[in-house]
Parts: C-alpha cells; sequence; structure tokens
C-alpha cells in the first residue's frame, strides 16, 4: 500500500525513435491514445510516451518471470482466496483518492507525482484504487495484484511502474463473523506456535492507533490480530527456508506502528533478512467509509499491500531494478516458474556520466520527475540514475540554474562514448524544446 511510453517508445529500452525527436514540442496534442484507446487531453495531462508503453507487458502474469512466482507464492498462501490480476490500471481520481478518504491537499494527488490521462483519468497509484470495486461486487477474502504507477527519480531500487500485491478480508461484525475470526486466530497461533519465528509486537489498540469510533473496540482487537497472524505466518512462507530459520536462529518479524488514509489501526512490517531489517508491508483495519462506500457497512475487516520488486530484488538477489524490464536471454533464461533462484550478474558495463547544466526560464521552475520522465522519453533504460548535483540562484539576476548528472549504462552491452553523447545530445535538444531552458 505504499509507496515504482506511447507508442512512441520500443519496450527494449533503446529511447524514442529519433523521427519524433524533432516533434517533442511543448504544445500538448488534442489526445493521447492508452491501451487502444483515443482520450482528450487537458492541463492536467502528463503521461509519457515511456509509461504508455509499459502498460499492456503486465511482467507480474509473463511465466517464469521472478515477479510471476512471487505473486503465486504469495497466492498459494491463500488458496481460499479469490486471485485478480487483470483489471486495468486506468481509473478514475475519484477511485484512486476519495473513495479511499484522501485529504484533499494529499501530495499523492499532485501531476508532479501521478500520471494523468486528464483530470478524470488517470493510472492507478496504488492496487487499493480496486478495493471499493472488488468488496462491492462480493468478494469477502481476495488478493490482486496489478502494476501500479508513480512518477519518481531515476535510480537502482525506483521506477515509476511497480507491482503491488494487495490481500484484504472482511466478515460480518456481529457475533458470527467474530467466531469465525476467533477461530481463524487459534489455527494460525497454532502454526506459529510450532514454526521457527521470533515475533517483535506492538499492541492492537494504542492511543496512537486507536481504533475507529464506528468499531467495536473489542472487535477491531479481534480482526487486527487475525491480520497480524495472517502476516506472520505469510512472511514464514516467503522468507523462513531462505535464511535458513532455525530453533536457534528463527525469522525475526517485527511490527511499527503506522499511518495511513484508509486503515485505522495502521501497521508496518519488517523482516530481519541477511543481516538487515527490510520494510515488507503495509496493513491495518480497513477504513469504515471505504467500507460504506462499497455498500457493505455491515462488514468489518483487514487489508494490506506490498511491492512485489522490493522482495523479489532481495528474494533474488536482483542489484537494478531495471533488469526486471530487461528482454535480454541472460536474464530471463535464470528464471523458472515456481522456483526462486539467486540471480548470477551476466555482466558489468563501464558506466559514463555526462551533466546538463541549464537557466530556467525567468520565474520558471522544473520538478526532478518532470526531467526524469524527459530522461526516460529519450534514453529509456539505458539510464542508471539521475541527481542533481547543483542548484544555483544568481544573486543578482535572481535567475536559477540546474545541473543534473545522468549516469548512462546499459544493462545488456557496453555504450560508447559517442552513443552516450548523442543520447545526451538528444537529452538537451527536448528540455530546450520542452521546457525553454537555456544551456550552459
Amino acid at each position: 500500500m505504499r509507496l515504482p511510453g506511447s507508442l512512441w517508445r520500443n519496450i527494449h529500452g533503446r529511447g524514442v525513435p529519433s523521427r519524433y525527436l524533432a516533434n517533442m514540442a511543448p504544445q500538448r496534442p488534442c489526445h493521447v491514445t492508452v491501451l487502444g484507446a483515443e482520450y482528450p487531453t487537458d492541463h492536467m495531462t502528463n503521461i509519457s510516451p515511456t509509461i504508455v508503453s509499459k502498460l499492456p507487458l503486465k511482467l507480474h502474469t509473463q511465466p517464469s518471470h521472478p515477479l510471476s512466482t512471487l505473486r503465486a507464492l504469495i497466492e498459494s498462501h491463500f488458496p481460499s482466496y479469490a486471485h485478480l490480476s487483470s483489471l486495468s490500471p486506468l481509473v478514475t481520481p475519484y477511485q484512486n483518492f476519495d473513495l479511499l478518504s484522501f485529504p484533499a491537499d494529499h501530495p499523492g494527488r499532485s501531476v508532479t507525482d501521478s500520471y494523468y490521462v486528464n483530470k478524470d483519468l488517470m493510472l492507478r497509484t496504488h492496487t487499493s484504487a480496486h478495493e471499493v470495486e472488488v468488496f462491492g461486487r462480493g468478494e469477502t477474502k481476495w488478493l490482486l495484484t496489478a502494476d501500479v504507477y508513480r512518477r519518481d527519480e531515476i535510480d537502482g531500487s525506483h521506477y515509476p511502474v511497480f507491482h503491488q500485491t494487495e490481500g484484504a478480508r472482511i466478515v460480518s461484525a456481529n457475533a458470527a463473523g467474530m467466531k469465525e475470526i476467533e477461530k481463524d486466530n487459534e489455527r494460525l497461533a497454532a502454526h506459529l506456535e510450532r514454526s521457527s519465528i521470533e515475533i517483535e509486537d506492538v499492541p492492537h489498540l494504542s492511543p496512537t492507533n486507536p481504533c475507529q469510533p464506528a468499531h467495536d473496540p473489542k472487535h477491531t482487537e479481534l480482526i487486527a490480530k487475525n491480520l497480524k497472524l495472517s502476516l506472520n505466518s505469510l512472511m514464514l512462507h516467503l522468507f523462513s527456508g531462505r535464511v535458513g530459520a532455525s530453533a536457534h536462529d528463527p525469522l525475526k518479524v517485527r511490527w511499527i506502528e503506522a499511518t495511513f488514509p484508509w486503515t485505522t489501526p495502521s501497521f508496518e512490517v519488517e523482516v530481519f533478512f541477511r543481516g538487515k531489517w527490510l520494510e515488507i508491508l503495509g496493513c491495518g483495519v480497513i477504513y469504515q467509509p471505504t467500507l460504506d462506500n462499497a455498500n457493505v457497512s455491515d462488514k468489518l475487516g483487514w487489508a494490506f499491500g506490498l511491492g512485489l520488486e522490493r522482495i523479489a530484488m532481495v528474494l533474488y538477489s536482483i542489484p537494478d531494478i531495471r533488469l526486471f524490464w530487461s528482454q535480454d536471454p541472460r536474464f530471463l533464461s535464470q528464471f523458472k516458474q515456481g522456483e526462486i533462484t539467486t540471480f548470477k550478474p551476466y555482466s558489468k558495463y563501464p558506466a559514463c556520466f555526462k551533466d546538463v547544466s541549464f537557466w530556467l526560464p525567468e520565474g520558471q521552475t522544473l520538478h526532478e520527475n518532470d526531467f526524469c520522465d524527459l530522461v526516460r522519453d529519450v534514453a529509456g533504460d539505458v539510464v542508471e540514475d539521475v541527481k542533481l548535483i547543483d542548484d544555483f540562484t544568481h544573486p543578482k539576476t535572481d535567475r536559477k540554474s540546474l545541473c543534473y548528472r545522468i549516469n548512462y549504462r546499459s544493462m545488456d552491452k557496453s555504450l560508447s562514448n559517442d552513443e552516450a553523447n548523442s543520447l545526451n545530445a538528444q537529452v538537451i535538444s527536448c528540455l530546450e524544446d520542452r521546457f525553454r531552458v537555456v544551456i550552459r
């Protein structure tokens, strides 16, 4: 629950074909094509060619891909749950934010954080965008895995597209529902008692992590306990066989109080893996207005969400998030559906650093995510990371200058200095055309 191009860019990360570069101008086209349909644009439109090209790929459904194996592993732990993985990434801001009680001023609504087709349509930023829809059609126990989209920086652990699995369970908020939960709690507790796991817990409820006013505290305690037992069991399923957990060295899991707009009380879960604590997921008791919006006001339950890439990078020892998108057989051939194996690096090509320094137009600003999206549209996954290395305001003219350092490093082949210079020149040209900057 966290919280990583149009047809103009091919899916192998080689950048925008040159015939389109000259046409990249500040003027916005009247329409944009997304997943084969045409939509009108407006002042909110910021979906980029690179992002549109990712929409059909659905890595979590591709056989033998690490994300597909991880999805299946999580689903195997919840066999009685509905398993969903084909919902459209196009949602309304109302679905993505309002139905989940996001504040009107939440930064996630900003065009610098999220991708908009137009003011009425956007790419989901989390799988929770479908909670009301799924509950509303009668599902009471479900897992949903999907690609989600957020504007982000460029480095080895961030990508504007990533994949989440969301899980949820609701029961009737009456004696029968609570009896069902109590019985499941007994089953799960007995399983964990027999297992090599060490849990550092926090109270189910506290003054800083309170029960919702509409809920009975006793019911919330039972639901929160079921959530924790279910997820402790999932952590055991995902990690214990891979850290050599034993009676002398148990899997270590810890719970931390958290705050999310859509759950109260809320928690984060961390696992001690290979010598450090790793944040794995966020979760909590579902905010009652969400259930009211789904017309299941008589229910009570929990939800969790986790990022697949974050866990897969750890389990498979994959060092760079870009690799998940690689079509190189040397990457793809290392994996089989249902097996978690250690990734063997097949090359380490040299980095090629290029600086881009420019003056902004008077009175204008440039968000880092705008710069990163432009770089992705031109150079795709050939760029390993982008860093702002200088932010200068002239003391006399008040003009603002920025300097970014771009690290060009292909995952698949050596990149010559001439190739890096060519890509960098295209970045500069697009930067001048799109944002009217003056190169220094």
